[in-house]
């Protein structure tokens, strides 16, 4: 009976061991599954960040031409003006000059020529201070305009390179993932190739979902029917004996073309082909009837697309299809849905397996109470017949001392019996057995009485 309940006990420890390994498995894939969609979110957002940088510094770029421009028109009227202004300031000092020393001249040109050439010489000193003081805030201006056009020109060409060698990053970059769209395309293109990667990613998503011992793979089975041969790619156990088929051969050539397609009007068409032939096999499922070839099955077949790019693109192009799959009992599934599907199935297998643990674990209780029972019985019974052999050994007692063994002692004072032997006393049994106090077993005892 012990090594029984250890046995449960062993079972139960087990099935929760096996529990919690396959919870830590699927949080330690749900976790890298968010981490590789964060990371493509970064990489998106990067390439988007890197877009409007490229436009703000080809903007910044042409904002610094004009500027450049503007500064070296102004750069330019300014020497103009300067030129202009040293004209006129030279020309009236001359003629102011001449004019003084023809009166001067005129009035004392004898007497006072020493003090007039003299008088001439320091005005023009002065003359030229000022013009001089005129010049030098005009040069600072051109060597600080000189200058921020040196600091523009350097900044223009450092973000020019920092462009440039972003841009060809970028180049390199599309130019890599075209290349790899490239070869998935031409990869896909085969039947067999497109096939199997399409059970692959269906495989995949039901080791991710924890369902390989309830799930089934039917690669080359089918079923002979009116509109030709049905082949499931999958099909799924539920709780009760229920079954899901799950198809994954959904058409995806027309996207691939799309991808292809350079130009945009091209690139619509086939999108609007690929939504088109998602609902045509859509409503091709819903005519071949699943559910009446495979029993059984529930109301509905399951159209698995391999990729969320596919559902997104056939969506964004036909809105109806969800719609349309509900009318003909087909749902589409992506990675992501079918994953949450079969969570949801698992879930209904775990309560499954504890209803039917609870119910093992119910019979054996029942089971191990009967026994216990009956074992009790069993006691209250051998505890009944060893009250009656001590009273029966009393009884016994008291008449082979009180008739027998008074008679045979009168053999030795005869001197019959040898003296090394004599009949030894007999004492009566005290000692009771104990009797039986759990209300089970005095009921039961009442029982087997009446």
């Amino acid at each position: 009976m012990e090594m029984t309940i250890a046995l449960v006990i062993g079972l139960l420890l087990g099935g929760g061991l096996v529990a919690f390994v396959l919870n830590s498995r699927l949080r330690d894939v749900q976790a890298r599954l968010v981490t590789r969609e964060t990371e493509l979110a970064v990489l998106r957002e990067e390439k988007s960040a890197l877009a409007i940088r490229c436009a703000a510094l080809e903007t910044a770029l042409e904002k610094d031409r004009a500027l450049f421009a503007e500064r070296q028109a102004t750069l330019e009227a300014a020497r103009d003006s300067f030129a202009d202004a040293f004209k006129v300031i030279s020309a009236d000092a001359l003629a102011k000059n001449n004019q003084s020393f023809l009166e001067l001249a005129r009035a004392t040109l004898e007497a006072q020529q020493a003090a007039a050439l003299a008088a001439s010489k320091t005005d023009l000193d002065k003359r030229q201070q000022t013009i001089a003081e005129m010049v030098v805030p005009v040069k600072a201006t051109l060597e600080k305009f000189e200058l921020q056009i040196g600091n523009i020109e350097k900044q223009r060409i450092d973000a020019y390179a920092t462009l440039t060698e972003q841009v060809r990053q970028m180049a390199e970059a599309q130019g890599a993932l075209r290349a790899e769209t490239g070869n998935l395309v031409k990869a896909l293109r085969a039947p067999q190739t497109r096939g199997r990667w399409g059970e692959l990613q269906l495989k995949r998503v039901v080791e991710m979902a924890g369902m390989l011992d309830h799930c089934d793979f039917f690669e080359q089975e089918s079923t002979n029917t009116e509109e030709g041969r049905l082949r499931p790619d999958l099909i799924v156990k539920l709780p009760g004996g229920k079954n899901i088929v799950v198809d994954a051969k959904a058409p995806l050539a027309a996207y691939l073309e799309a991808l292809e397609a350079t130009d945009e009007n091209e690139k619509k068409r086939k999108l609007a082909d690929h939504a088109r032939q998602v609902r045509d096999h859509l409503v091709k499922l819903g005519r071949k009837a699943y559910w009446e070839q495979f029993q059984p099955t529930p109301d509905f077949v399951v159209l698995f697309l391999p990729g969320e790019m596919f559902y997104s693109a056939a969506l964004e192009a036909d809105p109806s299809l969800i719609e349309a799959g509900v009318d003909a009992r087909v749902i589409l599934a992506t990675p992501t849905t079918l994953i949450a599907l079969l969570r949801a199935v698992a879930y209904g297998w775990t309560q499954q397996a504890l209803t039917e643990n609870a119910e093992r674990i119910s019979a054996l209780g029942r089971e191990l109470y009967e026994r216990i029972a009956t074992l009790a019985e069993h006691w209250a019974g051998v505890g009944k017949n060893l009250n009656e052999a001590v009273s029966a050994y009393n009884k016994s007692v008291a008449t082979l001392e009180s008739r027998v063994l008074v008679t045979a002692r009168k053999f030795r004072e005869l001197k019959v019996t040898g003296e090394d032997k004599e009949i030894r006393d007999l004492n009566p049994i005290e000692a009771q057995p104990r009797a039986v106090q759990a209300i089970e077993l005095l009921l039961n005892n009442e029982n087997n009485h009446t």
